[in-house]
């Protein structure tokens, strides 16, 4: 059985404003990020490292607003269809 089916290794105990902070964490993260981007001051290997984890963060937020019941957020975004 995947893991992701095996409710033993999931609490479900997480609160909303738990998952709102998480948001707010991810996006202030990505925004780090972005701002390094777009400084044009990085090797190509840190630019890289950069542009990985701020895609990461995307998915997560795409994630997490999904979970929150966005309206903007569709099942085809978060599965990168969209």
């Amino acid at each position: 059985m995947s893991d992701h089916q095996d409710s033993e290794n999931f609490s479900y105990e997480r609160t909303w404003k738990e998952i709102h902070d998480m948001l707010k964490a991810c996006e202030a993260r990505q925004n780090f990020h972005l701002t390094k981007i777009q400084s044009g001051k990085l090797k190509k290997k840190q630019m890289v490292q950069h542009m990985r984890d701020y895609k990461g963060l995307q998915g997560a937020i795409y994630g997490l607003r999904y979970a929150l019941g966005d309206l903007h957020m569709s099942k085809a975004m978060v599965l990168g269809d969209e």
